[in-house]
């Protein structure tokens, strides 16, 4: 029983928290709505308002300013009232703990609180664009006037240099003065949103309109005076190349000066109606094409030129290649007598003639054009560059094979004097063998030698042999000189060999006598001396001493080396 009481007093207690607890979130919803309201109602709408009467209150602006006013007042004397008999509910209905139908009411102001805020936004925004449009049209219009007045001074300072087109330029100026009026009209009717539109409009239209009164009298010179003045001299320098016999039907030049002049006088008659779109652009275009043609004209005076200069000359290059390649040809006839050429070498003055009798006869079609007044020149020109490259190319090829041909020589007297130098070295080897005393020398050392002369004899034959085939001089040459290398490096070997084993022998004889393994040590290696493996000997020799004297051997090689 007592502790079913306890239990109701318990859940009476929580029940009770838990309502405290809800409410006061409520309060707290409750004092932000009305602090929202209180922003809203303190926001600066009046004072915007105040600003728009500054502004002619006529027209559109007075429409709009009571619209306006209208909206505001009803959110002062309707919407906000209402807000605030829904905050008196929301905290009635909070105290009797009815959050359902708090929280319903609730969410009624807070829409009513969003379309206040859209209301005022929606005012402000408009009442900004009105004011701003006002300050931005009477600084900018400001700014119209005064190029619309050097315009108007233009037109009227330089009338003669517009020509025709000063009619339609005048018609412009007159229907944008029109627009200046209307303007006013538009601002002083109160007017001012529509009044910017127009203004915007003027900008643009006054842009164009300056634009054409400060390129139509330049672009009117060129089109009527100064580009009809190079066609024309155009025209007479073509002429007059045609009467110097110049071939000019591949630029088509009537067909392009036709052209170039109804274009032109299209351009113009358009300038002359003050029509600027695109033409500015197209003259640019003629003046390009113009151009072009000058450049081509020019091409072929410069092309006429190089050939009567260097037709003569080329001529000349052909006979001298041509007697060059005689001479290459006796050459080669009498270098073949002592040194075997290759195939493909032999066969290079005969191709170098066959080249020179084609660019001849290319050279003579080319000649034969000239005085006909048939070809164009530029083809000449290119024709001749291509010939005249070409027995440069010759010359190279010739220049080539001539030092070819004189380093045969130079590479044969190369050969003997290594040959000599091959001698001289065998000679100093067997001096220096012999000066050495060795007993007898090894059978590999003998074969070694015989193999460095035999290969000596073989380089003198191939240098002696009519004709002389250099590349086999050259293969025997280097086995020669590989083998007297080797037999070189042998021979130094061998003598040090010799030299060091008698020394060691001599060095072991002190302990000869002490140790049995040093007398049968030496005794080995004096067989293998007698033997003429000196090598051998001299390991042997070396590894006995070390056994009993460790670093002899060392000390005996530095004793060598000094008296050496």
């Amino acid at each position: 029983m007592m502790y079913g009481i306890i239990g109701a007093i318990v859940v009476i207690l929580i029940i009770l928290i838990s309502g405290f607890i809800i409410r006061k979130q409520y309060y707290k919803e409750i004092d932000k709505l009305e602090a929202w309201k209180i922003d809203l109602m303190n926001r600066p709408v009046s004072d915007e308002l105040g600003k728009v009467k500054q502004l002619n209150m006529t027209g559109e602006t007075e429409e709009m300013f009571e619209r306006w006013r209208k909206s505001w007042d009803d959110i002062l004397e309707s919407d906000l009232p209402n807000v605030e008999e829904k905050l008196f509910e929301i905290e009635e209905q909070t105290d009797k703990y009815m959050f359902r139908k708090a929280k319903a009411i609730q969410a009624e102001t807070e829409a009513i609180l969003n379309r206040v805020e859209d209301k005022i936004q929606t005012i402000l925004t408009e009442l900004d664009e009105l004011v701003s449009s006002e300050q931005e049209n009477r600084v900018e219009i400001d700014e119209l006037r005064t190029i619309f007045k050097e315009i108007k001074k233009k037109l009227l300072t330089h009338r003669h240099t517009y020509g025709k087109a000063i009619k339609p330029l005048d018609q412009r100026a007159d229907a944008l003065a029109l627009e200046f009026n209307q303007y006013e009209e538009l601002t002083q009717n109160g007017n001012y949103l529509g009044a910017r539109n127009l203004v915007m409009e003027l900008k643009k239209e006054i842009e164009i309109l300056h634009e054409k009164v400060q390129k139509i009298p330049d672009l009117l010179t060129e089109t009527g005076s100064l580009l009809p003045t190079q066609i024309a001299e155009l025209v007479e320098g073509y002429e007059e190349m045609i009467e110097q016999g110049f071939v000019l039907d591949h630029l088509q030049f009537n067909e392009e000066m036709e052209d170039i002049k109804n274009t032109l006088k299209e351009y113009h008659d358009r300038l002359e109606k003050a029509e600027l779109s695109d033409v500015e652009k197209g003259i640019g275009e003629l003046k390009e094409r113009m151009e072009t043609i000058y450049d081509l004209l020019e091409k072929e005076v410069y092309a006429k030129n190089y050939v009567f200069q260097n037709t003569a000359t080329t001529e000349q290059l052909l006979e001298t290649i041509k007697s060059t390649n005689e001479n290459i040809k006796d050459e080669t006839f009498s270098v073949q007598q002592s040194y075997q050429l290759l195939e493909e070498e032999m066969t290079i003055p005969l191709e170098l003639e066959q080249q020179i009798e084609k660019l001849m006869k290319r050279y003579n079609l080319l000649k034969a054009k000239i005085p006909e007044q048939q070809t164009i020149y530029s083809v000449l020109s290119e024709q001749l560059k291509e010939i005249r490259s070409q027995i440069e190319k010759i010359q190279q090829e010739q220049e080539t094979f001539t030092e070819h041909l004189q380093s045969l020589r130079k590479d044969e007297i190369s050969a003997r004097d290594q040959v000599a130098e091959l001698k001289r070295n065998i000679h100093d080897l067997r001096r220096l063998v012999k000066q050495s005393n060795i007993p007898g020398l090894p059978d590999r050392y003998q074969e070694l030698f015989e193999q460095a002369q035999e290969h000596i004899q073989d380089t003198l034959r191939s240098l002696n042999a009519k004709p002389l085939n250099t590349e086999v001089v050259n293969q025997h040459l280097q086995q020669a000189v590989s083998t007297v290398d080797h037999l070189q490096q042998t021979t130094y070997e061998l003598v040090d060999s010799v030299v060091l084993a008698e020394k060691v022998i001599q060095y072991g004889n002190r302990y000869r006598g002490k140790y049995q393994k040093v007398a049968d040590g030496l005794q080995r290696a004096e067989a293998a001396f007698r033997s003429y493996d000196y090598q051998a000997a001299l390991e042997e020799a070396a590894a006995t001493v070390e056994s009993v004297e460790p670093g002899a051997l060392k000390r005996i090689e530095q004793t060598y080396v000094k008296q050496d």
